[in-house]
């Protein structure tokens, strides 16, 4: 029975600082941790033996995902005690995967389509892997694959020149011959063990690789803009609550995702918007595509286009925030002026005080 893969180690560099604090496949999209949305697609693929790859942020990963038992499935974590490259990481879970297929997933990769069309055509074609492809007119930066004949006939990392417009997506499938090529594959000139490298060496082993074109939309979260469309891209996609708690104060219109225990008052929303359990909204204006999380107090705020994550207060800031990402249990106060725009990558446990126009005083709790 095909088993799963999933790759939650990496250090997030690329959204410092808040990943200082924080696991990147936990940082919520549409309300929702971005692992969560793998394994119901592992989960709703009909694999229910899955394996988590984690890092220096273990902890919190299995605090938020626990034992599978909620998507009914079985996961263990397997601990990668450096970050040595996607091919090390398949070498670190050999007794996971034993001598199953297995299908490999990084954790902050999300995607539109299922995975059972993909999984189908791993088995029908006979081959020893396939990969998912995107197609993108400026590859630079991604690994990339030339195809020949229904097959994949090269695979190159990051080439310095482009030889393909078809990128290699962070979901795989293999059977068990992909250990022997890890064991023949060298490192790459930073230090690691490619699962690029890797293939190809599966492929100048003799090994047939098959692919997938995506259908629908496909988004690498590592970066603000990405993880902002790609919170755009879910929010699209889900569906209305029946019931918001809100007075006669308020204008709400278009899609917006919340419960009862949310507080709006004399407030405008205007959706696609998420709004997480138990937070208020007060005198503030909440534009598409804001994910605000739980336990979250907005007062006197416009907020558009964001993820604000749980236990944040933004209070009377000046402008307003778009495109931006604020931590945990954020604290960002201002005055009540709100001309332009300002954005914002802010990290846990952060205060900031913005002032706008004469001096005013910042002490008063929010």
């Amino acid at each position: 029975m095909m088993k799963a893969l999933i790759l939650s180690g990496g250090t997030g560099s690329r959204l410092r600082p808040l990943t200082y604090t924080n696991a990147k496949q936990l940082i919520p999209v549409a309300n929702k941790p971005a692992l969560f949305y793998i394994i119901e697609k592992v989960v709703n693929a009909n694999i229910s033996d899955i394996g988590i790859i984690v890092g220096s942020t273990h902890k919190e990963v299995q605090s938020s995902v626990g034992d599978g038992s909620r998507w009914n499935a079985r996961i263990s974590y397997i601990h990668q005690k450096e970050p040595l490259g996607l091919a090390h990481a398949v070498k670190t879970a050999a007794d996971f995967i034993g001598d199953s297929d297995f299908i490999m997933l990084l954790g902050d990769n999300l995607f539109d389509m299922g995975l059972g069309s993909f999984i189908d055509g791993f088995y029908a074609s006979g081959s020893n892997a396939s990969v998912l492809l995107h197609r993108m007119d400026n590859p630079a930066g991604f690994g990339v694959a030339v195809v020949e004949n229904n097959h994949i006939v090269r695979l190159v990392e990051k080439p310095p020149e482009p030889i393909s417009n078809l990128i290699i997506t962070g979901i795989y499938a293999f059977d068990k011959t992909i250990f022997d090529a890890i064991a023949k594959t060298a490192p790459s000139k930073r230090g690691e063990l490619e699962i690029t490298d890797a293939m190809q060496v599966m492929l100048d082993m003799g090994g047939s690789i098959c692919y997938e074109i995506t259908k629908g939309w496909w988004k690498d979260t590592g970066k603000l803009p990405d993880l902002l469309e790609a919170n755009q891209l879910m929010l699209d996609g889900l569906e209305s609550s029946t019931y918001i708690n809100r007075n006669n104060d308020c204008l709400c219109t278009g899609k917006i995702i919340a419960d009862s225990s949310v507080l709006i008052t004399d407030s405008i929303i205007r959706g696609p918007v998420a709004i997480g359990s138990n937070s208020i909204i007060k005198g503030s204006y909440i534009g598409p595509y804001a994910s605000i999380g739980s336990s979250v107090k907005v007062d006197g705020c416009e907020v558009e286009n964001s993820i604000i994550m749980e236990g944040s207060k933004l209070r009377n800031i000046g402008k307003r925030v778009s495109g931006s990402l604020i931590g945990k249990n954020t604290v960002v106060k201002g005055t009540s002026q709100r001309p332009d725009s300002i954005c914002f990558l802010i990290g846990d446990n952060s205060e900031i005080y913005i002032q706008s126009g004469s001096r005013g005083n910042f002490a008063e709790g929010i």
